[in-house]
């Protein structure tokens, strides 16, 4: 009966949110080419509340902890896991004070409405899979900005997205790049659970009713071994994953 439901709902959802990705395209050109990054900034961050709000037709609620007070005045390196593109728009919105920009496949980066335009325009990287020194060069490119601008990286070290939601391993180089091109920089580590379940049935219909938690765990200083710092992150993340077992 939820699949029934779900081939009737999907195409509303499929059809306000692509109406908000094509209503944003010129707010963002706007605030970008007019008023400079901070308007832009803001018009992605309401980019992405309207995204949020749009996944609530086909059910999906959300649930944020972050019980953790993170200054703005240091740049920090966010490290999740990866199970959907719908966990993109929550960690945006509920970590906008920290200005988030994405390690991003270079797919994306053209042929999709506001998205593509954001990812080009407003600091994130967009890496080649195929291309390790492209990759490199890229994230390096990363870390040298949120380090000059006290901003936020996201990257999602496992790679390719958990079709499951159980966490996969952690494929640590780019994060190494961003530590060591950002050293004053706070790890923050953060679990994304049941994103994947939107996905469920595959790219349509969309699954209905999914409840998407993003857990921000305790904030760690770039300190020690790195090899050894990395694998306290990979614990903590995979940790806070409902499906992970030790």
């Amino acid at each position: 009966m939820g699949k029934f439901f779900a081939y009737i709902l999907t195409p509303i959802f499929a059809f306000f949110f692509m109406l908000i990705l094509l209503v944003f395209q010129p707010i963002q050109w706007i605030c970008f080419n007019v008023f400079g990054y901070k308007a832009h900034s803001i018009s992605v961050n309401y980019f992405n509340l309207c995204l949020i709000r749009c996944t609530h037709i086909i059910g999906t609620t959300y649930k944020f902890n972050n019980p953790h007070n993170i200054p703005t005045n240091r740049p920090l390196i966010i490290v999740s896991n990866h199970q959907s593109m719908y966990e993109i728009s929550p960690i945006s919105w509920w970590m906008r004070k920290h200005h988030p920009k994405f390690v991003s496949k270079k797919e994306l980066g053209k042929g999709i409405p506001s998205v593509s335009y954001n990812l080009k325009h407003g600091g994130s990287v967009l890496i080649d899979r195929n291309d390790g020194k492209q990759a490199i060069k890229e994230i390096a490119k990363l870390g040298s900005y949120i380090e000059e601008h006290n901003r936020s990286a996201v990257i999602f070290p496992e790679g390719t997205r958990s079709r499951t939601g159980h966490p996969k391993k952690f494929q640590t180089m780019g994060l190494k790049i961003l530590i060591k091109k950002a050293p004053s920089a706070l790890i923050v580590p953060i679990s994304v659970n049941d994103s994947w379940k939107m996905l469920r049935y595959g790219k349509f219909p969309n699954g209905l009713g999914s409840h998407i938690t993003i857990d921000v765990h305790k904030p760690l200083e770039i300190e020690g071994n790195i090899d050894d710092l990395i694998a306290t992150i990979e614990k903590t993340v995979a940790q806070g994953v409902h499906s992970f077992k030790a």
